[in-house]
């Protein structure tokens, strides 16, 4: 028996005698040294390092003195260090840091900081405890929270859209259990947060790929980023507004590049659709019954035997044709592109990645092999770039046929075991400096999507590719779009979905959706049909359902809802040249494409908490209905005056109206004074291009700017200047409303000359000057471009 040997007096049984960790501040300020970057403050045990990576962005680092802690490239970062230098003020208790637009200000009896906005408001600063280490390599940031302090970001979240009062982990996890509020952690880690007072704002990035906690639970008053090891090393942004901060992040970690047109529209998925008949069909039948789609996607059982970078040859036996069947159709195949290899000596992907050393091994030598869809799996090492690039090379056997969209899954990496990950003593190459999968985890599904992305784009001659992925860290927008996961069929997911949505944008991946309808689970008609009016409005609009549960497609549940969800699809598609100007913006700004209210309206507190509203861009509300047998809600609507879309009727600002929608209707309001641009019609992504609508909702005192962008949709030729940019200043006056071109940038040449102008709201006595000639109709016109 155990007990009658020396296991019953083992130090780990007896918990009094077990030493708690201690836990070490930098301490007093002993010296501050100038660096190349910045400058370095010594204390009693540890350094500090502050540089400037802009004039409002901060970067601090603290290394132990005690022991040397490895710097750990997350590869989320793609700026380096500033020219711009700290102007650098001294007095007795504190060392003052300038720059143009944020001070630092170091305590030196312990050595502590906070940082100031160029308004002079005390934005991020340390508590009493301050920055901390381990002898176990446990590092903590600890912070001051505000009482008005309103916390947003985080990544991929459920739950509310507001995240004070929660404690969230970073660490991507395979979740298919059901994604309740308080299920934590899901498949991304975006350590980074925006904190929001009274309209002001600053960000902070936690750069460490370790597993991370933020807890802005325990303490109402102080909140605590944390890491198992690694530095504590970390940005602060200066806001300061919430747009700067978003900016500011994307900045640092890159902006997403602008996806091909057909990316943006309608997709369909199923887990799985399982034969090369059942996907023409699918087409053919969308194709008939007119309605849009751009995308079918091809889940697991396309492959031979679960084997990646293989198809079927009985259920797929010709898929070089079936691609260019549905290419001519205007339809792309995007399919599925796991990381477990299977463990099959006569498979060749499999004799290529250990006879190349490819897989991700044991310190001792021994590959790694983990249970997955194929069984026995090994896992290529992303981290090492020779992986990445063989990796990459292998998409050949997709971008040949003509594939031009990949969707990356079971990313985190998903294993079937308890864990539901990577041994974590599984040591990776990382690029010559090689590391644990303990402390490398959470960017794992970052680097395949930047091995699937840049082989992607140099196969396809010039043109666009299309990325999905399941997993990712800081960053991930660089190369692919998002989804949230295997959702359910419930009313609660759809509810969660905007929030999740909301706060992926905030945490700078704007272009990011879930599976319409619920993956798990069995929809019904209601519900796709309300689900799939927000879907059109969603960044990423995918329709997706698993194995065993009933079918969704558009047609599924009867012809009236049929028919409503083919006008939302439809929409879609006549809204895309005011999404596709937002998607510039978030490429070159990293602005969201789809912004919770507080955005717009900062200083607004109704707007905080908002979790059921959404908008698009600066001037369009979505208010969807988010519950069964529902006809009517209450929709906030911030100062001003909004439009309905679809009825005309005015509503006023500043308060909450009770709007009326039955199944076939969305609540969609436009802010008066401002303006978008539609295509004509919603039949197809061509067709939705080659005429386009300048909708004006005139008021009597408003100036407002137009902002549109066009491109060839499909290549990267905007790079070298063939785009279309526009800008049309508006100015509604009591008597005229005003529409000038003030600016026409690029080479691209659109489909079409001008923009038919149509004014809604126009009073009798107001007239209409498009470049400062009047209209021959009183609320009609075209402006040439």
């Amino acid at each position: 028996m155990l007990e009658d040997t020396s296991f019953a007096i083992q130090p780990d049984r007896n918990p009094s005698q077990t030493p708690k960790h201690a836990y070490y501040q930098p301490g007093d300020l002993l010296d501050v040294q100038e660096t190349e970057d910045g400058f370095r403050f010594v204390c009693n045990h540890a350094y500090v390092d502050l540089d400037l990576y802009r004039s409002d962005i901060v970067r601090v680092n603290m290394q132990p003195s005690t022991h040397k802690v490895t710097p750990i490239n997350s590869r989320a970062v793609i700026q380096s260090a500033s020219k711009d230098r700290f102007r650098m003020i001294k007095d007795k208790e504190a060392i003052t840091l300038e720059s143009s637009k944020c001070k630092v200000i170091i305590a030196k009896h312990p050595f502590q900081l906070k940082v100031i906005n160029e308004q002079g408001t005390v934005m991020c600063q340390d508590n009493s405890k301050g920055m901390v280490f381990s002898q176990r390599g446990e590092v903590a940031a600890h912070k001051v929270m505000k009482p008005q302090d309103r916390i947003y970001g985080l990544g991929e979240k459920s739950g509310f859209l507001e995240k004070r009062g929660e404690s969230l982990t970073m660490w991507n996890t395979d979740v298919y259990a059901p994604h309740n509020p308080e299920t934590d952690p899901l498949y991304e880690s975006i350590p980074y947060f925006m904190v929001v007072n009274k309209g002001e704002a600053y960000g902070v990035y936690f750069n460490n790929t370790y597993k991370t906690t933020f807890d802005f639970k325990t303490d109402s008053n102080n909140y605590t980023f944390s890491a198992e090891g690694g530095c504590l090393e970390y940005y602060i942004f200066a806001g300061p507004s919430p747009k700067d901060v978003i900016e500011q992040y994307t900045y640092l970690t890159g902006t997403m590049p602008i996806p091909p047109k057909w990316a943006l529209g309608y997709h369909q998925s199923r887990y799985s659709y399982e034969s090369e008949r059942e996907v023409r069909d699918l087409v053919d039948t969308f194709k008939a019954k007119g309605i849009p789609l751009d995308a079918v996607y091809l889940d697991i059982h396309y492959m031979d035997g679960y084997r990646v970078f293989t198809f079927d040859p009985d259920r797929f036996p010709d898929p070089s044709r079936l691609v260019h069947d549905l290419k001519e159709a205007g339809v792309r195949v995007v399919p599925i592109v796991d990381p477990g290899v299977k463990k099959d000596v006569e498979y060749e992907i499999y004799k290529e990645g250990v006879q190349g050393d490819l897989f991700c091994k044991y310190l001792e030598g021994d590959i790694y092999f983990g249970d997955v869809w194929p069984g026995a799996s090994a896992f290529p090492d992303f981290t090492d770039h020779h992986v990445r690039k063989w990796w990459g090379e292998k998409h050949r056997t997709y971008s040949d046929l003509g594939i031009e969209g990949i969707w990356n899954d079971m990313n985190e990496p998903a294993v079937f075991n308890e864990s539901k990950t990577m041994d974590l003593n599984v040591m990776h190459k990382n690029d010559g400096t090689p590391l644990s999968h303990r402390s490398l985890h959470n960017i794992y599904g970052l680097l395949m999507g930047e091995a699937t992305y840049e082989s992607m784009k140099q196969q396809l001659d010039g043109k666009r590719p299309f990325i999905l992925t399941r997993a990712g860290f800081s960053g991930v927008q660089r190369y692919a779009a998002v989804w949230t996961g295997d959702n359910r069929s419930f009313w609660e997911h759809l509810q969660m979905s905007i929030p999740m949505i909301m706060n992926l944008g905030l945490s700078g991946v704007a272009y990011a959706g879930a599976d319409i309808g619920g993956f798990a689970h069995d929809t019904n008609g209601e519900l796709l049909t309300r689900w799939m009016q927000v879907g059109a409005f969603t960044p990423y609009f995918r329709n997706h359902s698993a194995i065993g549960t009933v079918y969704q497609e558009p047609w599924q549940f009867g012809e009236d809802y049929e028919a409503t969800i083919k006008s939302f699809i439809a929409l879609r598609y006549k809204w895309m040249p005011q999404l596709y100007s937002l998607f510039n913006l978030a490429a070159r700004q990293g602005l969201p494409v789809m912004r919770p209210l507080m955005l717009e309206f900062p200083e607004d507190a109704k707007t905080y908490q908002l979790n059921d509203e959404f908008m698009i861009g600066d001037n369009v509300i979505i208010a969807p209905i988010l519950m069964p047998e529902v006809s009517e809600r209450a929709v906030y609507l911030p100062e001003g005056q909004w439009v309905d879309y679809f009825s005309g009727e005015v509503y006023e600002g500043g308060k909450s109206h009770l709007i009326y929608a039955t199944i076939d209707q969305l609540p969609l309001f436009i802010r008066q004074g401002s303006a978008i641009v539609l295509g004509n019609t919603g039949a197809s992504m061509e067709s939705s291009q080659n005429e386009l609508t300048l909708h004006v909702y005139a008021d009597e005192k408003s100036s407002y700017q137009v902002y549109m962008y066009d491109d060839d949709g499909e290549t990267f030729q905007y790079e070298q200047g063939v785009y279309k940019e526009i800008k049309i200043d508006m100015k509604c006056l009591n008597n005229a409303v005003h529409l000038d071109v003030v600016h026409s940038q690029g080479d691209y040449v659109p489909p079409y000359d001008k923009l038919e102008v149509v004014v809604h709201g126009l009073k009798e006595e107001q007239d209409v000057y498009i470049n400062g000639d009047k209209t021959r109709h009183h609320d009609i016109g075209d402006l040439s471009l």
